[in-house]
């Protein structure tokens, strides 16, 4: 595994990095076997937003030993609530935060810590307030608790601040195919480099959606850093002209690739050992200049739901329907059915996703069905 630095905080991490966003709800076996991989493959970084104990534990479990081999983060102010994912600003929360993973990933340290999820002036200014999480994330650094401090958020206009005024060490930020042509993701990536902040780049395969290839996908803000388009993506595009990408723009230090089994990461580490021509990305650039709405991407950022639907697990059994899904929806624990419509989600999205229709859609498309299918077995 090559490594670079990773801006200026003297820390060296690997091309190619774990995201354990799709593993939250992972077996510990499916979670070792990714993990034993990873490190055997020369992956050093792992990228651990979930706060959830269970996610926790299992992969505490699978790094057991090899602590000194690896670099984990800590987003200080994701949280959970009723068992959902919860972003908050309290201090004391973060505070909590902090204990229950220095406890269960049995460490002193934490080698990055980020703000999580910065989008929009709100988020920022919240987030500077005296007493705020950005000047407790600065105290763990001072404490030794934290060896560098990052941010991650969405949205250029709003980045950028931070490099600039020196507040971070890392900013983790989508870089892609997608935003291209976007001229703010371009003048932040520079700051990042003057500045010395060292670029963890999520959504190195938008979401997942530059791998849908030779179909018309929608890119949104939340993959592409900048503004919405739809686009065809190439047959050509695969997941090593994607890394190949990423890790040329200026001040990337490593690519995260969200994975959820051993394939994936696979076709991930093949970026490795590919040659030129594999890593050649020249004839997928073209077309990626023009945008349009965008719409949900799953991120469930709109979360905690009052009556606990998983927002984002519905929109993407909406946008991918098909019968043979019909068994993932049932088995969802809270239906869209039970939505009250307090538009809660709506105010809380970071994108202005209007998400009542995707709900209705999917009680409409799953729900009917479902109801239609009983009724043809029970007349039969």
């Amino acid at each position: 595994m090559q490594t670079r630095e990773l801006g200026r905080t003297g820390l060296a991490v690997g091309l190619v990095s774990v995201g354990a966003d799709h593993l939250m709800h992972a077996t510990m076996a499916d979670t070792q076997a990714i993990v034993d991989l990873a490190i055997d493959r020369g992956v050093n970084y792992f990228d651990l937003v979930g706060p959830f104990p269970e996610f926790r534990d299992r992969f505490a479990a699978a790094l057991r030993g090899r602590r000194d081999r690896v670099l984990l983060t800590c987003h200080l102010n994701a949280a959970f609530k009723d068992g959902q994912y919860w972003k908050t600003t309290n201090p004391d929360i973060c505070r909590t935060n902090v204990e229950d993973f220095l406890a269960r990933y049995h460490t002193d340290y934490i080698d990055v810590l980020f703000v999580h999820n910065i989008n929009g002036l709100p988020d920022y200014k919240a987030m500077l307030r005296p007493g705020g999480i950005m000047e407790l994330a600065h105290h763990y650094r001072r404490e030794g608790v934290a060896r560098c401090v990052g941010l991650s958020g969405h949205l250029s206009e709003v980045c950028v601040h931070p490099v600039r005024d020196g507040l971070i060490d890392v900013l983790m930020f989508p870089v892609n195919l997608s935003s291209h042509a976007e001229p703010g993701r371009s003048a932040l990536l520079q700051a990042c480099a003057e500045h010395g902040v060292g670029v963890v780049a999520m959504k190195a395969f938008g979401g997942g959606k530059l791998l849908q290839t030779n179909r018309t996908v929608r890119f949104v803000r939340y993959q592409t850093g900048g503004p919405a388009f739809k686009k065809k993506v190439p047959r050509t595009l695969t997941p090593v002209r994607c890394l190949s990408y990423v890790l040329t723009q200026p001040a990337v230090a490593t690519a995260v690739a969200g994975v959820a089994n051993c394939a994936e990461l696979e076709a991930s580490l093949a970026y490795l050992d590919a040659g030129d021509e594999d890593k050649d990305f020249s004839d997928a650039i073209a077309g990626f200049e023009q945008y349009h709405a965008g719409e949900c991407v799953y991120c469930n950022h709109c979360l905690p739901c009052p009556v606990a639907i998983d927002i984002g697990l519905v929109s993407r059994l909406v946008d991918t329907f098909a019968p043979t899904l019909q068994a993932r929806y049932d088995a969802m624990p809270v239906k869209a059915s039970a939505c009250t419509r307090c538009g809660a989600c709506v105010k809380r999205c970071p994108f202005s996703v209007d998400v009542l229709p995707i709900i209705d859609r999917a009680v409409g498309l799953y729900e009917a069905r479902s109801t239609m299918h009983i009724t043809v077995e029970a007349t039969s």
